[in-house]
This record gives C-alpha cells, structure tokens and sequence, in this order.
C-alpha cells in the first residue's frame, strides 16, 4: 500500500505583483524620522537617484523584492507639511498626486512632470513615535490625498525608554489605516511593514479622510459647491475633498492655476473665504492649522499612555543590542567571526590530527612501486583527502553556521554587515557562506547558489573563492607563523580582505545590472530542532559526495600517474618562466604549485618534498616566502571548488573565475616580489 505524498502548501496572494505590475512605494515622513534608515535597509546595491522636478532636494529609487512581490521604493524628500508647501514639499506632493503625468492644469508649466515614473500605489509615512503628536498632523493631510497608506510607527526603543506606551492598534482603528510598531535602525517591524504596504495595496481600499470639527465642515460645504464642476475636477485630477480643502485653506498653488483656468471660481473662492474670515473667530487658514493640531493632539493623546511598564531588558534585548545596534553591529559580528575561526583552527584541527592525519600517517609507509599500485595510493590519498575536508572542517564549521542561522543570529549579522557588502554589489545575506568559506569553499559555494539568483550567484561565486580556506590558513599558519611571525600572518589576511573588496568593486562593472534589493526579516530567538537541523546540513554537503568525490579521486589519478612516470621534471620546467622567473621561487616548487590544485594540503607536504628538508628557511628568503604564500592563497582553490561551480554558475563563469584567480595570484604575488626586492635594493 502507497503512502500517501504529503506536501507543503504555500499560500500564494493574489494578485501577485510582479514584473510590469510591481508596486510602487513612497517612502515620506517629517525630517529626523528614520525614512532613509528604511530606505537603506531594503535598498538594492544599485540605487538611482535624481531630483524632483523644480526643486534640488534629491530622491533614491530602487527595486526591492517582498516575497514573491516585487516594488519600486522611492525615498522622497522630508515633507513637513501638505499646508502651502515650500518648493520642495511642493514637488513630493505633485509626485504622490500625479506622478509622472501632470494634470491639465498644469500643462502650461514648462518643467516637465513631477517626476520620470508613476505614482505610487501606497505611501507608507514613518512617523516618530517618541513626537508622535507632530507627525499626525501631517498624517490627517496624507490621508485625503486618496491613496492607500501605511504607517510605520518607528523608534519604539526610544519611546519605551522615555516609559511611554503607544497602542498602535488603536491608532490603526482611529485614522482607518495599518499601522506597524517597527525599529528601523535595528531591523525590527520593516519585513512586517513592507508587507502591510503591499496588503494595503491587495485589498484596494483608500483611507476615508478624517472629517474636520463641525464648524469647520459646515463651512466647506459653499467652497465644495464652488468647485464641483465636473470640468475643475478632471483639470486638477485629485480628490474633491483634497481640492475643496486646498482652495479653501488659501493653498497658493491651487489658487493660482484656478485663477488662470476658472477665474470666475477663483473669484468665488476668495469671496467665501473672505466670509469666512469674518464669521469665524479667527481666518480660516488658521483654523484649518488649529484644527488639525487639535485632531492630532487628541489622537496622540488617545494612543499614548505615559508611564507605561517599561519592556525587561532580558537576554534577547541584550542580543539584539550586539548584533543589531549601530554602534555595536559589527563588534556582534565580528565575535561570530572570531567563534568560526575558533573551531576552524581550534576544534577542526583537533580532529583532523585524530581522521585524516592518522590516514595520511598509515599510508606514508605504503610507497608502491608498480602503475597499478601507484593508482590505488592514489585513490586511496584521493579519499583521504575527502576525510580531511569532510571530517574536520565542513562538519563543525556547517553544523555551527546552521545552528547560529535557525537561532536568528545569522539574520541579524546578514542585517548588520549589509551596508558593508553593498560596496561590492552583494547583500549581506551572503555573510553566511563567506563564513563557510573559512572552513571550506565548497559549501560556501552551495550556499551561495541556494540564496542567490543570478547576478549575485555569479558575483558571490567569484568573490567567495577568495577567502582564504582552512587548507590556505593551515599552510600560511605553518610557514608564515613559523618563519615570518605574527605580522606576517596578518599581513597576508589583511591583504586577501583588500582584495576581494577591490575585486568587489571591479566586477561591479562587469556585472552592472543589480539585483533587486530585499527586505531581510528579523526572526525571533529560538532554539534549534534537529530534524531541519540535519536536513539542511545533508542538503549543504551533498554536492561532496555527488561531485566531489569523484573529481577528488580521479585528479589524484592523473598527478600520481605523472609523478610516477617523471612527468615531475617535465612540468617543473614547463612552470620555471612562472616559478623561477616571475615568482623568483626555486623551480622545483613547480610540482608543489601545481598539486595544490588538487588539494592545498598537498602543497605544503610536496614542498618539503621537493626541497628535501622541513626547514624550508634554508631554501626561501622571506620574500621568496611570502611570494609563495601569496600565491597559493589567490591560487585556484582545488579541484573541488571549480567542480561546484561548473555546477552553480555554468562552465563560462567557472572557466572565468580560474582565470580570475590566476591572474590575481599572479598579479599581487608578482608585485610584493617586485615591491619588497627594490625596497631590500634601495635599504642594501
């Protein structure tokens, strides 16, 4: 009897926006209250930027990805008031009303639109909620705007610090609109934002305008008779109430194009609020001002109670500060860095000292003489080289990288470090695989093509391969820490930093196109199951099996077979114009360099080999030295690595990120040489 196939559903919201029906989300909001800080955090590594039209206050724009939606963000320029507005608030405010097709009215201006791209379909306000009264009134003038909207409630921490409790959910019942408690500096609430923006926009309901106080009503009512002609409405293209209360609030832009358009309503207009003035206790400019502050002042005082029960600052506060904060973010991660080096170098080493090198140790006394025995040594160092990757390294170094991503800490370091990676065209969700770089690049690799897609795969795959490996740190450690000191190692670290961020910023151009920018959620703490747990680290590692496994084995083949027929000489001397001439290195080394194609390891035991002595200083000066290293630290990988990434990102770019790697290796090994042999001249 069959089991029954049993599978995950995935609820899919309708209608999906995506390619030509992506949103468009405005981002606006009172200077000081955080907007940009939600722009930078979902922001692509590609932004553009530009100026509204008739004003030099600047916009970004990017593409964004919200699940399976798609958006534009614009961040607009602070707008402090709807109220006759300065230029540059009047330009945001011909944005959010027309977009990029200006009315009639406003044909005869000889700026262009107000902008080169649509409307949006939701604004979201970020209102401060430690000064909640004074962004709510510019909340009650977006409201009759006529588009959906969305309020981002930022800065919650502070507020909770100065004891004040603000009940967003009531706000929310009050203006008729979502309303999202959210800290933007330190990630929380922005995912949940941005998917009640595009919830706002799903379901197709505008906001209904808070209505005025009564008096102020009953005096609109001759103003909306006064503009009601269906050919005002369709010349200004706004909402009635939004226009009735432009006009009659005295707004100079409105006024102006209905006195060249509609003279005799504009004449109209200025009588009724000239009766106005005199009615009412105070011109009724004012009044619509009082008003609204009053209106808003009630609502803050509604939704927030003073002297609320501060938030307990327990541990997950505390971890949120590390690994969130600004000014703490990158100690956080760099203390995650430092735990991963530490099992790399501490934990992995114990265990390969107790696997592969026990391996390694009982085959040295197996020397065959013969081709058929020298191809089962092969296989046989071939699987054992499998061990020492497998074992020591990508065990601990995954199992401690997935349990620190389904604790949320991986989340939050992705959050942390993203700004950094935008500098070379990344997110920093692929902070992860280049902490599994540390240990091995080949799950790196596949966790790059699991949580990338196509520009970025292809970048995050060149990039990645450039993180010194625990095979690369085991040789620089070994020789450089032995011969070369503490400065040495660090010099050789340092200078892998400098140049996969200068790498970065050269294959930003010849990858131009960027990804769309993606809104990184921040889970709650909680602690690992095991059965995702291991499901996930098999779905990591399997490639080592499925591909690896058997390049690993058949190179070994191949180098043993040329060693044992004397193809050694051969290759040496075909290498001498890189080994002797270039790298000024003896040409013996040639072997050496080239089985570190197959595994780093191997490099290092074969130069002793060659040079016939485990006191390599004999033999190599401390440029030769540190040429070496350098060189083998840019050097392709191991076969392994170019075996992923014919898999991951096509035998194009694979072929292109061997040659990358050479010529890097070359180029920066080549030029210390270079460099430290005429500074060693000049100091002679």
């Amino acid at each position: 009897m069959k089991r029954p196939v049993t599978s995950t559903a995935v609820p899919l919201h309708q209608p999906l926006f995506r390619g030509e029906r992506r949103l468009r989300i405005a981002l606006v909001g009172l200077p000081g209250c955080g907007k940009s800080t939600f722009f930078r955090a979902v922001a692509s590594t590609s932004v553009q930027s530009g100026a509204l039209t008739g004003t030099r206050q600047a916009y970004d724009e990017c593409a964004v990805e919200i699940g399976l939606d798609e958006a534009r963000v614009i961040d607009l320029p602070s707008l402090r008031s709807l109220r006759d507005p300065d230029p540059g608030d009047q330009a945001a405010l011909k944005y959010l009303l027309w977009g990029d097709e200006r009315p009639p009215v406003s044909a005869h201006e000889p700026q262009g639109p107000p902008a080169p791209f649509a409307p949006p379909d939701v604004i979201v306000q970020v209102v401060d909620a430690v000064a909640l009264e004074r962004h709510l009134e510019l909340t009650l003038e977006l409201l009759q705007i006529g588009r959906p909207l969305v309020i981002a409630l930022n800065k919650m921490d502070e507020a909770r610090d100065k004891g004040l409790h603000i009940g967003s959910r009531m706000l929310a019942r009050r203006l008729g609109v979502a309303v999202v408690p959210t800290v933007a500096v330190m990630g929380h609430g922005i995912a949940e934002l941005f998917a009640a923006a595009v919830e706002a926009v799903r379901r197709g309901v505008c906001p209904v305008p808070a209505p005025p106080s009564p008096h102020i009503g009953e005096g609109l009512r001759p103003f909306a008779e006064a503009v009601r002609a269906p050919e005002i409405r369709n010349a200004f293209r706004v909402p009635p109430h939004f226009l009735v209360a432009r006009v009659a609030e005295g707004d100079r832009y409105f006024l102006d194009e209905m006195r060249q358009h509609f003279p005799q309503q504009h004449a109209e207009v200025l009588r009724l609020r000239a009766v106005a003035d005199r009615t009412l206790r105070r011109p009724l400019r004012e009044e619509f001002h009082a008003d609204r502050h009053h209106r808003a002042a009630i609502l803050a005082e509604a939704a927030m109670r003073p002297g609320g029960v501060r938030e307990r600052r327990n541990w997950r506060y505390w971890l949120d500060e590390l690994f969130l904060s600004p000014r703490w973010g990158l100690v956080g991660s760099m203390a995650v860095f430092a735990a991963v080096l530490f099992v790399v170098f501490g934990v992995s080493v114990q265990l390969d000292a107790m696997t592969a090198a026990r391996l390694v140790e009982w085959a040295s006394a197996w020397q065959p003489t013969t081709a058929s025995g020298v191809v089962a040594r092969a296989v046989a160092d071939g699987l054992i080289g499998l061990v020492g990757i497998v074992v020591p390294y990508m065990i601990p170094l995954v199992l401690l990288l997935i349990v620190l991503e389904h604790v949320g800490i991986m989340a939050r370091i992705a959050f942390a470090v993203d700004r950094g990676f935008h500098r070379v065209g990344l997110h920093g969700g692929v902070a992860v695989p280049f902490l599994l770089g540390l240990g091995c690049n080949v799950p790196a690799l596949s966790a790059i093509a699991a949580g990338t897609r196509e520009r970025e795969r292809v970048v995050g795959s060149l990039l990645v391969i450039f993180v010194p490996c625990s095979a690369r740190s085991a040789i620089i450690l070994a020789l450089a820490g032995k011969y070369l000191g503490a400065t040495g190692v660090l010099a050789i670290f340092v200078l892998a930093m400098v140049v996969i961020a200068a790498l970065g910023q050269l294959l930003r151009r010849r990858y131009p196109q960027s990804g769309p920018g993606q809104v990184q959620e921040i889970p709650p703490y909680a602690l690992p199951r095991w059965g995702p747990l291991l499901k996930e680290m098999w779905g990591r590692t399997r490639d080592i099996l499925t591909i690896v496994t058997p390049l690993l084995v058949g190179g070994s083949v191949v180098l043993a077979l040329f060693s044992h027929f004397g193809a050694d000489r051969v290759i040496n001397a075909l290498l001498a114009p890189i080994t002797s001439w270039w790298l000024g290195l003896p040409a013996v080394l040639g072997v050496p360099v080239l089985f570190g194609v197959l595994r780093k390891e191997l490099s290092l035991l074969m130069v002793y080999q060659a040079l016939g002595t485990f006191d390599v200083d004999r033999y190599l000066d401390p440029v030769q030295l540190l040429t070496f290293l350098l060189f083998l630290t840019f050097y392709v990988p191991c076969v392994s690595t170019f075996a992923v990434m014919l898999k991951t990102i096509g035998s194009r770019e694979a072929i292109f990120a061997v040659s990358l790697s050479v010529g890097v290796a070359l180029a920066v090994s080549g030029a210390v040489r270079f460099a430290l042999e005429t500074m060693r001249l000049l100091l002679a």
